[in-house]
């Protein structure tokens, strides 16, 4: 649950940024370089990732497996994104790039647990009982 959170707090990020580079905000300097593409291109990019992942973060909500690795996916993806932008924003490609790994840990530590659980034998009845046996 905490990981969805996480993913749609970044995804509102992202589509809030996106939406700013978009409209060519004054909040961007306008001498920044990237890797590739310009400050618009940029902003559709962070936009459909940012829409993507708040897509992702409801998915995990419902708690199916189909959830957990969109929501991978998409973390993976914004990482991606976020480290191609860091000649432009180094500290926010950095915090984003971060916070989507900090939410790939948590959904990949909680598959990890789900499936060792699932895997575990079960005790039979009484097996695992505390009261001493009489003899």
């Amino acid at each position: 649950m905490f990981a969805a959170v996480l993913l749609l707090i970044c995804g509102a990020l992202n589509a809030i940024w996106g939406v700013a580079a978009i409209r060519d905000s004054d909040f961007f300097a306008a001498d920044r370089r990237f890797i590739f593409g310009d400050l618009n291109g940029w902003g559709w990019i962070t936009l459909i990732l940012g829409i993507l992942q708040i897509a992702a973060a409801v998915s995990l909500w419902r708690g199916n497996t189909f959830g957990r690795v969109f929501a991978i996916v998409m973390a993976s993806l914004v990482a991606i994104a976020a480290l191609l932008e860091i000649r432009a924003y180094p500290f926010w490609s950095l915090a984003i790039f971060a916070l989507t790994l900090w939410i790939i840990h948590g959904l990949m530590v909680y598959a990890s647990d789900d499936a060792a659980g699932a895997t575990a034998e079960q005790p039979a009845a009484g097996a695992g009982s505390t009261r001493p046996r009489r003899r």
